[in-house]
């Protein structure tokens, strides 16, 4: 079913797709996407790592915690198995108020918190979640550096970067990945000017579920999906992309392909490895046929223009 899933980047031996470790965030609420049992999220991360995906992207708020946790459960016997990615730069109060920052000390409590969560004595890749005007961003890499020594983290990585930060970052240390919005709607990586050979992965590959076709304007979502009560989705345009993306659905049933694998097929022409939020092994499978055989990109453009994305 699968043609080759891995690909060779330098010092990396990853898989094109990644495991999206906001999926599994289930009841712990934060930045979630509905409910999935601690025993479905075991299942399902097991099925992904047995079909060679070997990235598993996470961070704190995703869940408060419970998806590191449920991941370190997943990996605890297959540590050597799984790419492991975490952040820190996104925290929160007890009353569970979002708080962001790239203080250099909290930087430290959530990687450490994070090493316990995750069961785990290092972490693979660790990166700065979002830039931080209030933060030097050296004093943050100065904790990741020092972390690095010591062996708490492999790879120091940047998502959601500016050019100007990832410049600063690459004068003072390697950077070696590099993680940005990346789907047919909006393409954060294209706007990074040197990337100097860093890995790149996408987040957003189905923009929260609208490009794959799961999301329509009826539907109705779980409490401890952030699509029920976040103001950034409320106040999207996700309605418009919705409308877009049922032209753009149009324009595909012509072709032996399919929205996920048109999704796909646009993020890898710009990315190394594409992030994918699956919560069942019905998605997974997807996924991985729609790996077999990917659109050309000047037949994703064209069918880009006849849906009028930008």
């Amino acid at each position: 079913m699968l043609k080759d899933l891995m690909k060779n980047h330098s010092k990396f031996n990853v898989s094109q797709i990644s495991f999206g470790g906001a999926s599994l965030s289930g009841n712990g609420a934060g930045y979630g996407f509905g409910d999935i049992s601690p025993k479905e999220s075991l299942i399902l991360l097991h099925s992904a790592l047995g079909a060679g995906i070997n990235i598993i992207d996470t961070a704190p708020i995703y869940g408060f915690g419970e998806s590191e946790i449920r991941i370190g459960k997943a990996i605890k016997d297959r540590r050597d198995k799984a790419h492991i990615i975490s952040k820190s730069g996104v925290s929160w109060h007890e009353n569970k108020r979002v708080n962001m920052t790239n203080n250099p000390k909290e930087a430290l409590k959530q990687l450490e918190e994070s090493l316990i969560r995750l069961n785990t004595d290092y972490i693979d890749t660790y990166m700065v979640h979002w830039p931080d005007k209030k933060v030097d961003l050296l004093e943050t890499l100065d904790v990741y550096l020092k972390a690095q020594k010591e062996g708490k983290i492999k790879y120091i990585g940047l998502c959601n970067t500016t050019n100007a930060e990832l410049s600063k970052a690459q004068a003072y240390c390697n950077i070696d990945i590099i993680q940005s919005e990346v789907n047919i709607f909006n393409n954060q990586i294209s706007n990074l000017d040197n990337l100097q050979n860093a890995m790149t992965m996408s987040w957003g590959t189905f923009d929260k579920g609208i490009i794959s076709g799961s999301v329509a304007k009826d539907r109705t979502f779980d409490k401890s999906d952030c699509r029920s009560w976040a103001p950034w989705w409320k106040k999207s345009n996700w309605k418009e992309k919705v409308d877009k993306i049922s032209k753009l659905n149009n324009f595909v049933k012509d072709t032996e392909f399919n929205l996920i694998s048109f999704a796909l097929g646009y993020n890898l022409s710009f990315v190394d490895t594409a992030i994918c939020g699956f919560k069942n092994e019905k998605q997974l499978d997807q996924i991985l046929k729609a790996m077999d055989s990917l659109p050309s990109l000047a037949l994703i453009k064209e069918g880009m223009d006849y849906a009028h994305i930008k």
